[in-house]
């Protein structure tokens, strides 16, 4: 008799202790009775009934998932290889445990087949230079795909584009003849600009004569300090007017005693 009430008790307590579940914070069960869905349950001390409830432990923290290398071809036909991690979370345990049979294996093959169509529709110039959108159109795709089975996707950024050596190379024959078109680009516009000041400062010397001397005088200091020219000092600018002068009344003399000259013959 005793020994069949230890046996009881014993199966009493072990009955007990299988009912007593503890999840962390950061866990749910999902709870279901005689096969049907009951409710979730959790974080904290929960009691399931055994045989007739089961318990479906889900974990709630970001999960961070590497997506494989994948072989794509982008909209000007060149092959890359292309990688990227996701961050996602499970924000509704009921609908990832009864709407997906495994919702982390469902979400890395959307992830990689998502890749691998949005990269394809871009090309290759964009993938390199423009990450963050296509980032950005990632994640919205597959945050909407996944709502339906209670998945968040927080984040997802391209990794890693690897390029064929051959296509490297023109590539950068590419960014050198970009960059020879902009030298010579630059160079031009400097000409326009410099031709256009100089143009305003002839109108400018020309309107005041004396300004041009200012000019020889202060170029002659320059090559002064230098101190190792030879100068030779220009004449000044009246000087060459009077002799301009000068030579002008000559020829209209010349001219005059040439007229009376004629005349008298």
């Amino acid at each position: 008799m005793e020994t069949t009430l230890i046996v009881v008790l014993a199966l009493i307590v072990a009955i007990i202790a299988s009912a007593i579940r503890v999840l962390r914070e950061y866990e749910r069960g999902v709870i279901f009775q005689l096969g049907r869905f009951y409710k979730v349950k959790g974080p904290g001390l929960i009691l399931v009934i055994p045989i007739i409830q089961q318990m479906v432990r889900t974990d709630l923290r970001t999960v961070t998932m590497d997506v494989p290398s994948q072989d794509v071809i982008s909209k000007d036909n060149v092959s890359v290889s292309v990688n990227a991690v996701i961050y996602f979370r499970v924000v509704d345990p009921e609908r990832a445990v009864i709407n997906v049979e495994d919702y982390f294996a469902a979400t890395s093959q959307l992830a990689q087949t998502t890749l691998r169509s949005v990269l394809g529709q871009h090309e290759l110039d964009e993938l390199l230079a423009e990450r963050d959108k296509l980032n950005e159109d990632i994640q919205n795709i597959l945050d909407s795909q996944t709502d339906a089975w209670g998945i968040k996707v927080s984040n997802v950024e391209i990794k890693h584009v690897d390029i064929d050596e051959s296509m490297i190379r023109a590539i950068a024959q590419q960014a050198e003849a970009e960059r020879s078109r902009r030298a010579k680009i630059i160079h031009a516009e400097g000409e326009r600009q410099a031709s256009e000041q100089l143009t305003a400062a002839a109108n400018i010397l020309s309107r005041n004569p004396q300004a041009l001397q200012l000019r020889y005088l202060q170029t002659l200091s320059n090559i002064a300090g230098e101190q190792n020219s030879t100068i030779i000092f220009p004449l000044p600018l009246e000087m060459m007017n009077a002799f301009n002068r000068m030579a002008a009344a000559f020829d209209d003399s010349d001219d005059r005693s040439g007229d009376s000259s004629d005349e008298q013959r």
